[in-house]
């Protein structure tokens, strides 16, 4: 059967259940204390303290503000384990569980943060702090690395920052995670892809000069990535600088001790990162000015020279000009006095010349009658000569015919010879059956030796 109005539960809005629970919650244990480590500190414009308290399983909002916030003797850090005195309630306007605190005590340091303090006296016992290992950030890098995520709002303030005062210099992101399990192993894989990348020889952009390694503020272990001794270790190999900008100005890992420079925001390090373009176009709109002052200097000066050296040329001019028409002068005067010796030459050439023209025909005729006289003696010497040699040869001729084997063949002889053409001239020469070869005085005729082997006479 139905339920009657009385029998139904009672429906609660929601403002008044909250109000509900957190007078329960009054009624059944405030005033509190809690002990645990504090986690996502932050202090407000206000001068309101928001943060956490939390352990091993769970943890609770917590808000102290500014009168009780004012009678603390120490500055809350995430980490440290403290306990708290306060009331118990429920925040209405989002129905989460607070504690309002009024008054806080240190209970000694939380696990984390006595990690990390374990951690920073090794790495920095081993000098991987030592501020002789940092390096100066150039001013004006060729390309910059950045290492965030790539959905992070540090990333967006660090690009945003660098277009508006290096928009020229080309920006190499390497993504990577930044919060949660995991994140440590992804950031050093990402530095490795950056230090790849500032080499000189790199055929894919300029060389990475400087790389920044953002993040956004959080609580102690929204960062603890950045505390992770591997990456420490890796950050301290970085060929080139590197700048640290995770969290915010109050938030310090391992990864600022170890970078060159630690920056307080990722927007100042992206602003350590370069200098601003407007610095640089002052510096040469101030070089500009000088450089044109000095140039119109220099021309001025210059063409002074230039009137004072084409003065001295001019007079130069004129006095070298006035020199040269005097010696013009002399040399004309000179010239017209032997103009009368040059009649008198005159003559006495010509009289040479019909001299030289007599002698000159005298010679000639008298070398005709000498040619004449020669060409008959040569003629008369040249007729004996040859009548000489033509007996010589004659003579010659009969002796070299005296002694023409061919003619001792007409007499009835003949030439023998083998078949190889060497002559046979004597008796043990010749062996019966050999082919003998009688060249007489009209032909050849073969021979073959018959009988016993021929032998010379006693």
């Amino acid at each position: 059967m139905p339920l009657t109005d009385d029998l139904k539960p009672r429906a609660w809005t929601v403002s008044a259940l909250c109000r509900a629970v957190a007078e329960a919650l009054d009624l059944r244990f405030n005033p509190v204390t809690v002990r645990g480590e504090i986690s996502g500190f932050s202090r407000a414009a206000s001068g309101h303290c928001y943060f956490s308290i939390k352990d091993e399983a769970g943890q609770i909002r917590c808000a102290m503000f500014r009168r009780a916030a004012s009678l603390m003797d120490f500055a809350p850090r995430d980490g440290e384990l403290v306990e708290v005195r306060g009331r118990l309630g429920v925040y209405e306007a989002r129905g989460d569980l607070q504690l309002v605190v009024e008054s806080m005590e240190r209970a000694g340091q939380g696990a984390l943060f006595e990690q990390f303090v374990r951690l920073k006296a090794k790495l920095e016992a081993e000098g991987l702090f030592d501020p002789a290992h940092k390096r100066e950030i150039p001013n004006r890098p060729r390309c910059i690395g950045v290492v965030t995520s790539l959905g992070a709002a540090a990333w967006h303030d660090v690009v945003t920052a660098l277009q508006r005062r290096v928009p020229h210099i080309p920006v190499l992101m390497s993504p990577a995670l930044v919060q949660g399990v995991g994140a440590a192993a992804t950031l050093a894989q990402a530095l490795q892809n950056i230090y790849a990348l500032t080499a000189e020889d790199n055929p894919l952009c300029p060389p990475v000069d400087v790389i920044l390694l953002v993040r956004g503020g959080g609580s102690m272990e929204d960062l603890w990535s950045f505390n992770d001794e591997n990456l420490v270790r890796l950050m301290a190999q970085s060929p080139v600088p590197l700048i640290s900008g995770v969290g915010h100005e109050t938030d310090f890992t391992l990864a600022d001790f170890v970078a060159d420079v630690r920056a307080p925001t990722p927007t100042a390090a992206a602003e350590m990162a370069a200098t601003d373009r407007g610095v640089d176009l002052e510096a040469l709109s101030v070089l500009e000015h000088r450089l044109s002052r000095g140039l119109l200097r220099q021309q001025d000066l210059q063409a002074q020279r230039l009137d004072g050296v084409a003065s001295r040329l001019a007079s130069g001019l004129q006095r070298q000009q006035e020199r040269q028409t005097q010696r013009l002068g002399a040399i004309a005067t000179r010239l017209s006095r032997p103009q009368a010796l040059l009649g008198q030459h005159r003559q006495w050439l010509d009289r040479l010349a019909n001299q030289l023209q007599t002698g000159v025909q005298s010679t000639l005729n008298e070398g005709a009658h000498k040619l004449e006289r020669l060409d008959d003696r040569l003629r008369f010497n040249r007729g004996q000569q040859l009548q000489q040699r033509t007996q010589r040869l004659e003579h010659a001729g009969l002796r070299l015919s005296s002694v023409d084997p061919h003619r001792v063949l007409e007499r009835g002889y003949a030439w023998l010879s083998d078949e190889n053409g060497h002559a046979l001239t004597h008796v043990q020469q010749f062996q019966a059956g050999q082919a003998v070869q009688a060249t007489l005085a009209d032909g050849q005729v073969p021979l073959r030796v018959q009988g016993p082997d021929a032998r010379a006479p006693d």
